[in-house]
Protein backbone atom coordinates (compact mmCIF):
# COMPACT_ATOMS: atom_id res chain seq x y z
CA UNK A 1 0.00 0.00 0.00
CA UNK A 2 1.35 3.43 -0.90
CA UNK A 3 2.32 5.81 1.88
CA UNK A 4 2.23 8.80 -0.45
CA UNK A 5 0.34 11.91 0.65
CA UNK A 6 -1.08 14.77 -1.39
CA UNK A 7 0.83 17.21 0.82
CA UNK A 8 4.27 17.00 2.36
CA UNK A 9 4.64 17.62 6.09
CA UNK A 10 5.62 21.29 5.73
CA UNK A 11 2.57 22.05 3.57
CA UNK A 12 0.26 20.46 6.12
CA UNK A 13 2.00 22.37 8.91
CA UNK A 14 1.36 25.55 6.90
CA UNK A 15 -2.37 24.83 6.87
CA UNK A 16 -2.31 24.39 10.64
CA UNK A 17 -0.38 27.60 11.14
CA UNK A 18 -3.05 29.50 9.25
CA UNK A 19 -6.28 27.80 10.26
CA UNK A 20 -5.91 25.62 13.40
CA UNK A 21 -5.88 26.99 16.96
CA UNK A 22 -2.38 26.28 18.36
CA UNK A 23 -3.48 24.66 21.63
CA UNK A 24 -1.27 21.60 21.09
CA UNK A 25 2.50 21.30 20.97
CA UNK A 26 2.94 19.23 17.83
CA UNK A 27 5.94 17.43 16.39
CA UNK A 28 6.92 18.77 12.91
CA UNK A 29 5.72 15.64 11.14
CA UNK A 30 2.48 14.84 9.28
CA UNK A 31 1.42 11.21 9.76
CA UNK A 32 -0.54 9.70 6.90
CA UNK A 33 -0.86 5.93 7.45
CA UNK A 34 -0.48 3.29 10.12
CA UNK A 35 -0.47 -0.49 10.26
CA UNK A 36 -0.06 -2.46 13.45
CA UNK A 37 2.58 -0.80 15.62
CA UNK A 38 4.11 1.18 12.75
CA UNK A 39 3.15 4.52 11.28
CA UNK A 40 4.35 6.49 8.25
CA UNK A 41 4.75 10.21 7.64
CA UNK A 42 4.08 12.16 4.45
CA UNK A 43 7.68 11.71 3.33
CA UNK A 44 7.51 7.92 3.67
CA UNK A 45 9.55 7.67 6.87
CA UNK A 46 8.43 4.86 9.16
CA UNK A 47 8.24 4.85 12.96
CA UNK A 48 7.73 2.09 15.49
CA UNK A 49 5.09 3.51 17.82
CA UNK A 50 5.23 2.43 21.47
CA UNK A 51 2.69 5.11 22.41
CA UNK A 52 0.09 4.69 19.63
CA UNK A 53 -2.66 7.26 19.77
CA UNK A 54 -1.81 8.12 23.41
CA UNK A 55 -3.06 4.65 24.25
CA UNK A 56 -6.22 4.88 22.12
CA UNK A 57 -4.91 2.60 19.36
CA UNK A 58 -4.93 -0.38 21.66
CA UNK A 59 -4.67 -2.80 18.72
CA UNK A 60 -2.22 -0.58 16.88
CA UNK A 61 -3.15 1.20 13.67
CA UNK A 62 -5.91 0.04 11.34
CA UNK A 63 -6.63 -3.30 13.01
CA UNK A 64 -8.30 -5.35 10.24
CA UNK A 65 -11.33 -6.49 12.26
CA UNK A 66 -12.01 -2.94 13.47
CA UNK A 67 -11.65 -1.50 9.97
CA UNK A 68 -14.03 -4.12 8.58
CA UNK A 69 -16.58 -3.50 11.33
CA UNK A 70 -16.50 0.25 10.70
CA UNK A 71 -16.85 -0.17 6.94
CA UNK A 72 -19.77 -2.56 7.24
CA UNK A 73 -21.54 -0.49 9.87
CA UNK A 74 -21.05 2.77 7.97
CA UNK A 75 -22.78 1.26 4.97
CA UNK A 76 -25.88 0.54 7.06
CA UNK A 77 -26.20 3.08 9.86
CA UNK A 78 -23.69 5.55 11.31
CA UNK A 79 -25.70 7.41 13.91
CA UNK A 80 -29.18 7.58 15.38
CA UNK A 81 -30.16 9.40 18.59
CA UNK A 82 -30.54 7.61 21.89
CA UNK A 83 -34.31 7.93 21.67
CA UNK A 84 -34.13 4.67 19.73
CA UNK A 85 -32.76 1.23 20.52
CA UNK A 86 -29.81 -0.03 18.48
CA UNK A 87 -28.51 -3.57 18.62
CA UNK A 88 -24.82 -2.62 18.64
CA UNK A 89 -25.10 -0.54 21.84
CA UNK A 90 -26.88 -3.34 23.63
CA UNK A 91 -24.33 -5.90 22.47
CA UNK A 92 -21.34 -3.80 23.48
CA UNK A 93 -22.87 -3.05 26.88
CA UNK A 94 -23.34 -6.80 27.37
CA UNK A 95 -19.74 -7.45 26.35
CA UNK A 96 -18.32 -4.94 28.85
CA UNK A 97 -20.66 -5.61 31.76
CA UNK A 98 -20.33 -9.38 31.50
CA UNK A 99 -16.59 -8.87 31.99
CA UNK A 100 -17.10 -6.48 34.89
CA UNK A 101 -20.50 -5.75 36.44
CA UNK A 102 -23.65 -3.66 36.33
CA UNK A 103 -24.96 -1.40 33.58
CA UNK A 104 -23.28 0.91 31.08
CA UNK A 105 -23.69 4.51 29.91
CA UNK A 106 -21.91 5.45 26.68
CA UNK A 107 -20.32 8.75 25.71
CA UNK A 108 -17.37 9.85 23.59
CA UNK A 109 -14.33 10.42 25.80
CA UNK A 110 -12.76 9.81 29.17
CA UNK A 111 -13.62 13.30 30.38
CA UNK A 112 -17.27 12.71 29.52
CA UNK A 113 -17.24 9.35 31.26
CA UNK A 114 -15.80 10.95 34.39
CA UNK A 115 -18.35 13.76 34.25
CA UNK A 116 -21.06 11.10 34.20
CA UNK A 117 -19.50 9.39 37.22
CA UNK A 118 -19.25 12.66 39.16
CA UNK A 119 -22.88 13.42 38.34
CA UNK A 120 -23.98 9.93 39.37
CA UNK A 121 -22.19 10.27 42.71
CA UNK A 122 -23.80 13.64 43.41
CA UNK A 123 -27.24 12.39 42.42
CA UNK A 124 -26.81 9.39 44.69
CA UNK A 125 -25.79 11.60 47.59
CA UNK A 126 -28.19 14.48 46.94
CA UNK A 127 -30.90 13.35 49.36
CA UNK A 128 -28.38 13.54 52.20
CA UNK A 129 -26.82 16.78 50.98
CA UNK A 130 -23.64 15.05 49.85
CA UNK A 131 -21.72 16.45 46.90
CA UNK A 132 -17.97 16.35 47.60
CA UNK A 133 -15.57 13.97 45.85
CA UNK A 134 -12.08 13.13 47.05
CA UNK A 135 -9.46 12.68 44.31
CA UNK A 136 -5.69 12.24 44.33
CA UNK A 137 -2.57 14.26 43.69
CA UNK A 138 -0.91 13.59 40.31
CA UNK A 139 -4.16 12.11 39.03
CA UNK A 140 -5.67 13.07 35.70
CA UNK A 141 -9.37 12.87 34.87
CA UNK A 142 -9.93 15.13 31.85
CA UNK A 143 -10.28 18.70 30.59
CA UNK A 144 -13.96 19.54 31.05
CA UNK A 145 -14.61 21.60 34.18
CA UNK A 146 -15.77 18.82 36.46
CA UNK A 147 -13.04 16.43 35.33
CA UNK A 148 -10.49 19.25 35.35
CA UNK A 149 -11.31 20.18 38.93
CA UNK A 150 -11.10 16.51 39.87
CA UNK A 151 -7.57 16.57 38.44
CA UNK A 152 -5.37 17.56 41.37
CA UNK A 153 -2.54 19.06 39.34
CA UNK A 154 -2.25 22.86 39.60
CA UNK A 155 -0.60 23.20 36.19
CA UNK A 156 -3.90 22.28 34.53
CA UNK A 157 -5.83 24.85 36.57
CA UNK A 158 -3.80 27.93 35.69
CA UNK A 159 -5.94 30.78 34.37
CA UNK A 160 -9.18 28.79 34.54
CA UNK A 161 -10.50 29.69 37.98
CA UNK A 162 -12.75 29.72 39.75
CA UNK A 163 -13.02 25.96 39.44
CA UNK A 164 -16.01 23.85 40.45
CA UNK A 165 -16.72 23.51 44.13
CA UNK A 166 -16.89 20.11 45.75
CA UNK A 167 -13.47 18.48 45.37
CA UNK A 168 -10.78 17.69 47.91
CA UNK A 169 -7.34 16.31 47.13
CA UNK A 170 -5.45 13.58 48.95
CA UNK A 171 -2.02 12.00 48.62
CA UNK A 172 -1.99 8.51 47.16
CA UNK A 173 -1.08 5.76 49.66
CA UNK A 174 -2.09 7.92 52.65
CA UNK A 175 -5.26 6.30 54.02
CA UNK A 176 -5.19 8.39 57.18
CA UNK A 177 -5.07 11.55 55.09
CA UNK A 178 -8.03 10.39 53.01
CA UNK A 179 -10.05 9.58 56.11
CA UNK A 180 -9.48 13.08 57.50
CA UNK A 181 -11.01 14.60 54.35
CA UNK A 182 -14.27 12.65 54.66
CA UNK A 183 -17.17 14.60 56.16
CA UNK A 184 -20.96 14.56 56.02
CA UNK A 185 -20.87 16.28 52.60
CA UNK A 186 -18.64 13.66 50.94
CA UNK A 187 -20.31 11.44 48.36
CA UNK A 188 -17.43 9.64 46.60
CA UNK A 189 -13.76 8.78 46.32
CA UNK A 190 -12.39 8.78 42.78
CA UNK A 191 -9.01 7.34 41.79
CA UNK A 192 -7.11 5.86 38.88
CA UNK A 193 -6.14 2.32 39.96
CA UNK A 194 -2.87 3.10 38.17
CA UNK A 195 -2.08 6.75 37.50
CA UNK A 196 -1.23 7.14 33.82
CA UNK A 197 -0.35 10.77 33.14
CA UNK A 198 0.94 10.82 36.72
CA UNK A 199 3.81 8.56 35.64
CA UNK A 200 2.42 4.99 35.74
CA UNK A 201 2.18 5.23 39.53
CA UNK A 202 0.86 2.01 41.07
CA UNK A 203 -0.78 2.22 44.52
CA UNK A 204 0.93 0.41 47.37
CA UNK A 205 -0.53 -2.97 48.36
CA UNK A 206 -3.62 -2.53 50.54
CA UNK A 207 -4.30 1.08 49.59
CA UNK A 208 -7.20 0.43 47.21
CA UNK A 209 -8.60 -2.11 49.69
CA UNK A 210 -8.40 0.60 52.35
CA UNK A 211 -10.34 3.00 50.14
CA UNK A 212 -13.02 0.34 49.65
CA UNK A 213 -13.40 0.03 53.42
CA UNK A 214 -13.58 3.80 53.90
CA UNK A 215 -16.33 3.98 51.28
CA UNK A 216 -18.25 1.10 52.85
CA UNK A 217 -17.95 2.60 56.33
CA UNK A 218 -19.08 6.05 55.21
CA UNK A 219 -21.66 5.18 52.51
CA UNK A 220 -19.55 6.65 49.68
CA UNK A 221 -19.25 5.56 46.06
CA UNK A 222 -15.84 4.24 45.03
CA UNK A 223 -15.09 5.36 41.47
CA UNK A 224 -12.20 3.89 39.50
CA UNK A 225 -11.07 5.95 36.53
CA UNK A 226 -9.98 3.20 34.13
CA UNK A 227 -9.81 5.46 31.09
CA UNK A 228 -6.21 4.39 30.49
CA UNK A 229 -6.10 1.04 32.31
CA UNK A 230 -9.31 -0.45 30.92
CA UNK A 231 -9.88 -2.72 27.92
CA UNK A 232 -7.12 -5.21 28.80
CA UNK A 233 -4.29 -2.67 28.98
CA UNK A 234 -2.93 -4.19 32.22
CA UNK A 235 -3.34 -7.87 31.34
CA UNK A 236 -6.82 -8.05 32.89
CA UNK A 237 -9.95 -6.57 31.35
CA UNK A 238 -9.84 -3.90 34.05
CA UNK A 239 -7.09 -2.96 36.49
CA UNK A 240 -9.34 -3.46 39.52
CA UNK A 241 -9.29 -7.18 38.67
CA UNK A 242 -5.67 -7.35 39.84
CA UNK A 243 -6.99 -6.70 43.36
CA UNK A 244 -9.75 -7.94 45.68
CA UNK A 245 -11.53 -4.59 45.31
CA UNK A 246 -14.74 -4.18 43.33
CA UNK A 247 -15.55 -0.50 42.78
CA UNK A 248 -19.05 0.93 42.51
CA UNK A 249 -18.28 2.77 39.26
CA UNK A 250 -15.64 2.44 36.56
CA UNK A 251 -15.02 4.83 33.69
CA UNK A 252 -13.23 4.03 30.45
CA UNK A 253 -12.37 5.44 27.01
CA UNK A 254 -9.08 5.62 25.06
CA UNK A 255 -8.65 2.07 23.70
CA UNK A 256 -12.30 1.14 24.18
CA UNK A 257 -13.15 1.11 20.46
CA UNK A 258 -9.74 0.54 18.90
CA UNK A 259 -9.10 4.21 18.13
CA UNK A 260 -12.67 5.38 17.42
CA UNK A 261 -13.92 8.03 19.85
CA UNK A 262 -15.81 6.16 22.57
CA UNK A 263 -16.23 6.43 26.32
CA UNK A 264 -18.30 4.57 28.88
CA UNK A 265 -19.24 4.53 32.53
CA UNK A 266 -20.27 1.27 34.21
CA UNK A 267 -21.98 1.23 37.58
CA UNK A 268 -23.35 -1.40 39.88
CA UNK A 269 -27.05 -2.17 39.32
CA UNK A 270 -28.10 -0.58 42.61
CA UNK A 271 -26.81 2.84 41.53
CA UNK A 272 -27.80 2.78 37.85
CA UNK A 273 -31.27 4.18 38.54
CA UNK A 274 -29.80 7.38 40.01
CA UNK A 275 -28.91 8.51 36.50
CA UNK A 276 -32.57 8.82 35.60
CA UNK A 277 -33.99 10.15 32.29
CA UNK A 278 -33.29 13.82 31.77
CA UNK A 279 -30.35 13.98 34.18
CA UNK A 280 -27.58 13.16 31.73
CA UNK A 281 -27.12 12.47 28.02
CA UNK A 282 -24.62 12.37 25.17
CA UNK A 283 -25.75 13.09 21.61
CA UNK A 284 -23.16 10.91 19.93
CA UNK A 285 -22.64 8.54 22.84
CA UNK A 286 -23.22 4.91 21.94
CA UNK A 287 -23.51 5.59 18.21
CA UNK A 288 -23.60 2.60 15.90
CA UNK A 289 -20.17 3.20 14.41
CA UNK A 290 -18.33 3.39 17.75
CA UNK A 291 -20.25 0.43 19.13
CA UNK A 292 -19.39 -1.75 16.14
CA UNK A 293 -15.73 -0.76 16.52
CA UNK A 294 -15.85 -1.53 20.23
CA UNK A 295 -17.33 -4.97 19.71
CA UNK A 296 -14.68 -5.75 17.09
CA UNK A 297 -11.94 -4.53 19.44
CA UNK A 298 -13.13 -6.69 22.32
CA UNK A 299 -13.64 -9.75 20.17
CA UNK A 300 -10.15 -9.33 18.69
CA UNK A 301 -8.62 -9.18 22.17
CA UNK A 302 -10.29 -12.46 23.07
CA UNK A 303 -9.82 -14.22 19.74
CA UNK A 304 -6.10 -13.43 19.64
CA UNK A 305 -5.57 -14.19 23.34
CA UNK A 306 -4.11 -10.72 23.89
CA UNK A 307 -4.52 -10.78 27.67
CA UNK A 308 -1.82 -13.44 27.70
CA UNK A 309 0.27 -11.55 25.14
CA UNK A 310 0.16 -8.48 27.38
CA UNK A 311 1.26 -10.46 30.44
CA UNK A 312 4.06 -12.23 28.56
CA UNK A 313 5.38 -9.01 27.02
CA UNK A 314 5.17 -7.19 30.35
CA UNK A 315 7.37 -9.85 31.94
CA UNK A 316 9.85 -9.55 29.07
CA UNK A 317 9.88 -5.73 29.29
CA UNK A 318 10.49 -5.86 33.04
CA UNK A 319 13.37 -8.32 32.64
CA UNK A 320 15.01 -6.15 29.96
CA UNK A 321 14.54 -2.85 31.76
CA UNK A 322 15.39 -4.18 35.21
CA UNK A 323 18.74 -5.32 33.86
CA UNK A 324 19.23 -1.87 32.35
CA UNK A 325 18.33 -0.24 35.66
CA UNK A 326 21.13 -2.18 37.34
CA UNK A 327 23.56 -0.72 34.80
CA UNK A 328 22.36 2.89 34.61
CA UNK A 329 22.17 5.06 37.74
CA UNK A 330 19.87 7.52 35.93
CA UNK A 331 17.02 4.97 36.17
CA UNK A 332 15.36 5.63 39.50
CA UNK A 333 12.40 3.23 39.33
CA UNK A 334 10.52 0.93 36.97
CA UNK A 335 6.73 0.89 37.11
CA UNK A 336 5.18 -1.76 34.86
CA UNK A 337 1.71 -3.28 34.75
CA UNK A 338 0.81 -5.00 31.50
CA UNK A 339 1.44 -2.68 28.57
CA UNK A 340 1.79 0.33 30.86
CA UNK A 341 5.48 1.02 31.28
CA UNK A 342 6.95 3.91 33.25
CA UNK A 343 10.71 4.45 33.48
CA UNK A 344 11.31 7.06 36.16
CA UNK A 345 14.66 8.81 35.72
CA UNK A 346 16.80 10.94 37.99
CA UNK A 347 17.11 13.46 35.13
CA UNK A 348 14.54 15.12 32.82
CA UNK A 349 12.95 12.59 30.48
CA UNK A 350 11.90 15.08 27.78
CA UNK A 351 15.04 14.67 25.63
CA UNK A 352 14.22 10.98 25.20
CA UNK A 353 11.30 11.85 22.92
CA UNK A 354 13.40 13.64 20.31
CA UNK A 355 16.24 11.13 20.51
CA UNK A 356 13.76 8.31 19.97
CA UNK A 357 12.06 10.00 17.03
CA UNK A 358 15.41 10.47 15.33
CA UNK A 359 15.83 6.69 15.57
CA UNK A 360 12.35 5.91 14.25
CA UNK A 361 10.68 5.27 17.62
CA UNK A 362 7.73 7.09 19.19
CA UNK A 363 7.31 7.31 22.97
CA UNK A 364 6.16 9.79 25.63
CA UNK A 365 7.56 11.85 28.48
CA UNK A 366 5.40 12.73 31.49
CA UNK A 367 5.80 14.24 34.96
CA UNK A 368 9.17 15.72 33.94
CA UNK A 369 11.21 12.56 34.61
CA UNK A 370 9.15 9.59 33.39
CA UNK A 371 9.52 7.87 30.02
CA UNK A 372 6.09 6.37 29.36
CA UNK A 373 5.28 3.54 26.96
CA UNK A 374 1.79 2.26 26.11
CA UNK A 375 2.46 -0.36 23.41
CA UNK A 376 -0.40 -1.93 21.50
CA UNK A 377 -1.74 -5.10 23.10
CA UNK A 378 -0.89 -7.07 19.98
CA UNK A 379 2.67 -5.83 19.60
CA UNK A 380 4.92 -8.72 18.64
CA UNK A 381 7.88 -9.80 20.75
CA UNK A 382 10.16 -8.81 17.90
CA UNK A 383 8.71 -5.30 17.72
CA UNK A 384 8.91 -4.87 21.49
CA UNK A 385 12.52 -6.08 21.46
CA UNK A 386 13.31 -3.63 18.65
CA UNK A 387 11.73 -0.78 20.60
CA UNK A 388 13.49 -1.63 23.85
CA UNK A 389 16.82 -1.85 22.01
CA UNK A 390 16.32 1.78 20.97
CA UNK A 391 15.16 2.80 24.45
CA UNK A 392 18.31 1.17 25.84
CA UNK A 393 20.54 3.08 23.43
CA UNK A 394 18.81 6.36 24.21
CA UNK A 395 19.07 5.96 27.98
CA UNK A 396 22.70 4.93 27.71
CA UNK A 397 23.34 8.08 25.70
CA UNK A 398 21.46 10.23 28.21
CA UNK A 399 23.41 8.66 31.06
CA UNK A 400 26.70 9.50 29.34
CA UNK A 401 25.55 13.10 28.92
CA UNK A 402 24.32 13.53 32.49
Amino acid sequence: MSTASALDSQSTIGLFDEYVIPNYTRYPVSLVRGEGSRVWDAEGNTYLDLFPGWGCNILGYSAPAVVQAIQEQASRLIHVPNTWYIEQQGRFAEFLCSRSFGKAFFCNSGAEANEAAIKLARLHGSAAGRFRTITFEKGFHGRTFGALTATAQPKYHEGLGPLMAGFRYAAMNDLEGVEKLIDNETCAIMIEPIQGEGGVRIPEPGFLEGLRKLCDDNDLLLIFDEVQTGMARTGEWFAYQHTEVIPDVITMAKGLAGGVACGAMITQDEFAGDLRPGMHASTFGGNSLAMAAGIATGETIERENLLQNVSDNAAYAFERLDQLRAELPIINELRICGMMIGIDLTIPSGPAVGKAMNRGLLLNSTQDTVVRLLPALNITRGELEEGLDIVTAILEEMASEA
